[in-house]
């Protein structure tokens, strides 16, 4: 994998965390890796658990790389952005995003312009190593610059390229809220498993267990998700009657609302972000 000379994150929290703990578990040396956050005393905590560089000092920290990671909320991001401008103009590193709705145009125009520029976006799964990450990059980047960015991020899950900007509304529909999804899944079959008897505590630990079970399942084999759950299914069985009660009573189409209704307010977002540039 392509590992860039130097890597800094302007930002410190915990996603920042996740994948700097991520890359130094895979390979990324501690001393190539630098991080600039407002709290001293924070990042002295992130320097004394990775070994990392630190400063308070985003110039100085963007000085230092050949890619950067925006690791900073939505909100801030124009000032930090412009702040290390005359820098990134000077030293021209790879621009890495994981801030959410903020387009690559955008991040460009306050950076000076002329940037390579590549947007992720991750999930919360990120902060145990099981992320998924959706990534675009703008046509400066190059195949090297990519690759660099797939190893950051294949560090703490899986990473995949999308070719259309747009296609990361999508992203954030699916494995971006997708998390909550499942754990709205995993609420309701405790609470049922509870009103059938099972103790609390014995449920969400069969119910926790089944749930990464069946996603083991899915992502090591080849079967599709649909013969999955046939296997699963005998005629005139206990699954055959709970997969029927789920179809009769609409769960495909509450699936399909839910992601268009998150698909929906993702762009909605992006577009008040933009309009707050104006």
């Amino acid at each position: 994998m392509s590992k860039p000379q130097t890597i800094a994150f302007i930002g410190a929290g915990n996603m920042a965390s996740a994948i700097i703990g991520g890359m130094i578990e895979n390979g990324f040396k501690a001393e190539n890796i630098w991080v600039s956050a407002p709290d001293d005393s924070h990042l002295q905590s992130i320097r004394n658990r990775f070994g990392v560089s630190v400063t308070t000092d985003n110039r100085h920290c963007a000085q230092q790389a050949d890619l950067i990671v925006l690791a900073v909320k939505p909100q801030v991001m124009r000032q930090v952005c412009q702040n290390i401008a005359p820098v990134v103009q000077n030293t021209r590193p790879l621009m890495v995003s994981i801030a959410a709705g903020l387009e690559c145009a955008t991040l460009d125009s306050w950076l000076g312009g002329g940037l390579p520029v590549v947007r992720v976006m991750p999930n919360t799964p990120s902060l145990v190593g099981k992320g998924s990450a959706g990534l675009y990059a703008t046509d400066d980047v190059g195949q090297e610059q990519r690759d660099a960015v797939s190893a950051i991020f294949e560090s703490i899950g899986v990473a995949v390229w999308v070719e259309q900007e747009d296609l990361l509304h999508a992203v954030t529909a699916l494995s971006g809220s997708g998390p909550a999804y499942f754990f709205l899944m995993l609420e309701a079959l405790e609470e049922a498993a509870v009103a059938n008897g099972l103790e609390a505590t014995t449920a969400r630990k069969l119910a926790i267990q089944t749930m990464a079970g069946a996603a083991e399942m899915a992502g090591r084999g080849p079967d599709e998700p649909a013969q999955l759950k046939r296997n699963v299914m005998s005629p005139g069985g206990t699954t055959e009657q709970a997969i029927k009660t789920f179809e009769d009573g609409g769960l495909r189409e509450l699936v399909t609302k839910a992601s268009t209704a998150a698909y929906t307010r993702s762009g909605e977002m992006a577009r008040e972000l933009a309009k707050d540039d104006e």
